[in-house]
């Protein structure tokens, strides 16, 4: 075989391996273990750090506030080991990416919020395991946390949809989803059960990435107004 022969099988051969590997690459299921960022979501009264079980102490006052809790869909953590426990699970959950809220002004830890059963397959994610420190209810920080958190899931992860649900007995929820640009999409009935044994529906809202450019500028001019109210 001549060598302009041999080199042009050669060729077609390599040509047939990158083929192959492009193939692979483009059919590899998602790699949920790798974190999707490291760095904080700095906004310009909160920013939003990955949560560890370190930050059980600093978020337990607000989580054993039986008012905050009141909503939540497990039962409220009776001791800064059952919160470390509960955020250790959270966090070492491949489908999340949990974040506790920092105060910028004074480095406090106010708050917490995740993403979760994060599909990057199928471009989605939902947002819950939020709550705040009863102090900071009214002011920018949820706010601001829902649009660092948003910003990421739409600009950085390019996704193409994310929900969050709520109890249907929590009327201050909904109207708070209403008032962030949600859309209410539905009712799933007797979803889940409270952590006092009764039944809950459970009233979805999304947002889709189409939307998201004018639900972001609206967000923004609400971090304004609050933040010099």
């Amino acid at each position: 075989m001549s060598r302009s022969n041999e080199e042009a099988r050669e060729e077609a051969h390599g040509e047939a391996c990158e083929k192959a590997r492009e193939k692979e690459i483009a059919t590899r299921p998602p790699d949920y273990s790798a974190p999707v960022t490291n760095q904080p979501l700095e906004g310009t009264v909160v920013r939003l750090v990955r949560l560890s079980p370190d930050h059980a102490e600093a978020l337990f006052p607000s989580a054993s506030d039986p008012e905050v809790w009141r909503w939540m869909p497990r039962a409220r953590p009776e001791t800064v080991v059952q919160l470390r426990e509960w955020l250790g699970e959270m966090t070492a959950d491949p489908t999340r990416r949990c974040f506790a809220v920092q105060r910028r002004d004074d480095g406090t830890v106010i708050g917490s919020t995740s993403m979760y059963d994060l599909d990057l397959a199928e471009s989605r994610t939902e947002i819950g395991a939020t709550w705040f420190d009863r102090s900071c209810w009214g002011g920018p920080y949820n706010v601001e946390s829902k649009l660092l958190l948003f910003t990421h899931a739409f600009e950085d992860l390019r996704l193409a949809r994310l929900a969050l649900r709520t109890d249907n007995l929590n009327v201050r929820s909904q109207q708070a989803l209403t008032r962030l640009g949600l859309v209410h999409e539905g009712t799933l009935r007797s979803h889940m059960r409270r952590p006092d044994g009764t039944r809950r529906d459970s009233l979805y809202y999304s947002l889709l990435a189409d939307e998201w450019p004018t639900v972001r500028d609206a967000l923004r001019a609400r971090v304004t107004a609050k933040s010099v109210a």
